[in-house]
């Protein structure tokens, strides 16, 4: 090992010491009350997995495919931001889901994660240490946390997913910068889709700008295909291997989503609510999402708001 990467990693190992103390002095997220069920007004169109979604959900014609994932992934967009307005030091994450659950609706769509293999809430938010997959309850969040809120809509007959990772109050020096470097990374793997492309030049950008910045890329969780499913196929990996070798096509949407962890990139013993996942050694994970459209010539970023910029 040459002395330029002997001194890296004893630069890693000091950082790695640091964020464990951290971690020590911060309690970890305990789970809360949850709240009673929200309903969907019965106008509202269902996806199949709804306990009352109709016998037959009518196919997208497939030349109204894009315009609708655009439709829907604007919706998630406007939601999401919706939710980064509120988020606050004492709200707690049921309300949050409260305002995403009536967001969707008052669009005329059915908030995704509800009932979505027996996923009791309208959204996905995890606090600190979760990784993914956190269930809303009545926890206030506490100065200093932060918080990804996972807000996915379906509208149109197809699903727009999309998320962020908020700070609540004054978050310490390195919780920004995992963010922001969670951020960065979601944007260094977009920046690599085009026709023609390999997948795993996706999970490459990704996995080499976090591990240069010093954190883990979780393997344990994906992006995914999404359009009139939630999830399918492909499986996106935000770190590199070589067998992910599907080649990119006009048409193909999909969502890049990168879960990146202060620590260790292994993920913990999930919680009994068999949903709740937590890093491995308590570090916090920080994560950002968008879905995309390949293009003739290139990538469509279908969760940005007409005008906002590259990188929002």
């Amino acid at each position: 090992m040459g002395k330029r990467q002997e001194k890296e990693k004893r630069a890693r190992r000091r950082v790695a010491s640091e964020r464990r103390e951290h971690t020590t002095r911060r309690a970890p997220v305990r789970a809360g009350r949850l709240s009673p069920d929200r309903s969907v007004p019965a106008s509202i169109p269902r996806p199949y997995y709804a306990p009352d979604a109709p016998p037959f959900v009518p196919a997208v014609p497939p030349d109204e495919l894009a315009d609708r994932m655009r439709a829907a992934g604007c919706a998630g967009r406007e939601i999401l931001l919706e939710l980064e307005d509120a988020v606050a030091v004492g709200m707690t994450t049921d309300e949050l889901d409260r305002i995403c659950h009536e967001a969707c609706i008052a669009r005329g769509g059915y908030p995704s994660p509800l009932h979505y293999k027996g996923f009791p809430k309208s959204l996905c938010t995890s606090v600190n240490e979760v990784i993914c997959h956190g269930i809303p309850d009545d926890r206030a969040l506490a100065d200093g946390d932060i918080v990804n809120c996972d807000v996915t809509i379906y509208l149109h007959g197809v699903h727009g997913d999309c998320n962020a990772t908020f700070f609540v109050g004054d978050v310490d020096d390195e919780g920004r910068r995992l963010v922001q470097v969670t951020k960065e990374a979601l944007w260094k793997g977009i920046d690599q889709v085009r026709p023609g492309a390999r997948l795993y030049e996706v999970g490459r950008a990704i996995q080499e700008h976090a591990q240069a910045a010093g954190f883990g890329v979780v393997r344990s969780f994906v992006g995914h295909g999404v359009g009139e499913e939630f999830h399918t196929a492909p499986a996106v990996l935000h770190y590199y291997d070589p067998s992910a070798d599907l080649v990119l096509t006009p048409g193909l949407t999909f969502t890049i989503e990168p879960m990146i962890n202060e620590g260790s990139w292994e993920l913990g013993r999930i919680w009994p609510d068999g949903w709740t996942a937590p890093t491995r050694d308590g570090s916090r994970s920080a994560q950002f999402e968008h879905s995309l459209l390949v293009t003739a010539t290139g990538v469509e970023v279908l969760t940005l708001l007409p005008g906002e910029p590259h990188g929002s």
